[in-house]
């Protein structure tokens, strides 16, 4: 016997997704529930954030936590990145405050059951987004961090990271982050499940 796949419309997602105890993501008509955070990832999303939400003061560009929701109309995509920063005004989509389309810069941390789809289609649904320039990838089970710069020529220029006193250049919003600050607290001893 084969089970048929529901498909919703984004609109149908929508409702649902203003009622739901959880959050999850749409992928072109298939509604797909988020896993949660491990205290490790929750801890990496804080210190990038504070330093963004800090560096970023009084300056047009402004960081964002994973409760705004991000359309890409190509893919007809809805994800929650955990981070995302946006230049001047947020873009929103049909007037929703809870859904924008304008990310400039956006950080994901790694998750077992998330780094696959977040280094492939995922990072391709992004790279739809005319004003998206930065994507950051962190591993929160070691010292690894991935960056990939869109270039004033369309390329992206890929640069990695794998030491604590290694030093990031968020090119995007022109600020510097050492690594150590971003994995403050993290315990890679702790052996947290997706």
């Amino acid at each position: 016997m084969q089970i048929q796949q529901r498909y919703y419309t984004p609109e149908e997602y929508l409702a649902l997704e203003e009622v739901a105890e959880f959050k999850s993501e749409y992928w072109d008509g298939e509604i797909v529930p988020m896993a949660g955070g491990s205290i490790n990832h929750n801890r990496i999303v804080g210190n990038v954030y504070t330093y963004l939400k800090f560096h970023l003061r009084g300056k047009n560009q402004e960081p964002f936590l994973s409760d705004l929701r991000l359309w890409i109309p190509r893919y007809r995509q809805y994800t929650y990145p955990d981070i995302l920063v946006i230049q001047g005004n947020p873009a929103l989509y049909n007037n929703r405050i809870d859904t924008i389309t304008n990310p400039l810069l956006i950080v994901e941390v790694l998750s077992k059951s998330t780094q696959k789809y977040d280094h492939t289609d995922k990072f391709r649904f992004y790279r739809s987004i005319p004003e998206f320039r930065e994507y950051v990838l962190i591993n929160q089970y070691e010292f690894q961090i991935e960056q990939y710069i869109k270039t004033g020529k369309g390329e992206w220029l890929f640069r990695e990271y794998e030491t604590e006193d290694a030093i990031i250049n968020f090119v995007s919003i022109g600020l510097e982050m050492a690594i150590a600050n971003i994995y403050e607290s993290v315990d890679f001893s702790q052996k947290e499940s997706d």
